[in-house]
């Protein structure tokens, strides 16, 4: 499976890439502008704090077909290795049929439905991305979504791929991965969640602990 992490913070992806197996990082036009820094400066830094290597990922800002080609062509330039997001509308799937012409990588972004992702495959998006918790937020199972997704690509376009995103829990990040999805893009707090274990702390200081007592030291000598 590929593993991203969803965020354009060059200090949480740094501290992040030294602890998890990282394939990349994505990013979309609200996360680049949270930074407040241009995108031709961020994109560099994270692929530097991913240590060089790593895919990337950035969105088109543009509406129509034209425009968003225009654009894809030019983040495609700019950074190579670039998978370009497009909105999975009617406009962004004639601009990804374009792209794929021009073979330029796409994911066709902000999808709500496994038919609507399903043409962003067969219109030759390497990626899908389906919005899991924002689906649920409006009173729909992103999770079901997803797993028809996964079934409709398997089926009907293999040489696609599902990049389940929108978390908010872990578990719906591993419900995805259940389903039989390739690739997740976490949030750099749901990553986190991953991470935080209690339990498991408390069982490593109780080993500590113990050994301490029996050795006067926590050192193997």
């Amino acid at each position: 499976m590929e593993l991203y992490l969803d965020t354009a913070d060059v200090n949480a992806v740094k501290r992040l890439a030294r602890i998890l197996p990282l394939h990349g990082v994505t990013t979309n036009p609200s996360i680049v502008a949270k930074e407040g820094k241009p995108i031709w400066e961020v994109l560099p830094a994270l692929r530097d704090a991913l240590g060089g290597t790593g895919k990337l990922f950035a969105q088109v800002m543009a509406n129509d077909a034209e425009r968003m080609v225009a654009e894809a062509a030019l983040l495609h330039q700019r950074v190579p290795g670039l998978v370009v997001k497009i909105p999975a509308t009617a406009e962004g799937l004639a601009a990804i049929k374009k792209l794929k012409s021009m073979s330029i990588p796409t994911l066709g972004t902000a999808v709500y439905g496994a038919g609507q992702g399903l043409l962003a495959a067969l219109a030759g998006a390497e990626y899908v991305a389906p919005y899991v918790n924002r689906l649920d937020a409006q009173g729909g199972d992103g999770i079901e979504m997803v797993h028809e997704l996964q079934q409709l690509l398997t089926l009907h376009a293999p040489g696609s791929r599902v990049l389940a995103a929108s978390f908010k829990t872990p578990r719906q990040a591993l419900a995805c991965l259940l389903a039989g999805c390739q690739a997740i893009t976490l949030p750099v707090d749901v990553a986190e969640q991953f991470l935080a274990a209690p339990a498991v702390q408390a069982a490593v200081e109780q080993f500590e602990q113990d050994w301490q007592g029996a050795f006067g030291t926590n050192l193997l000598n």
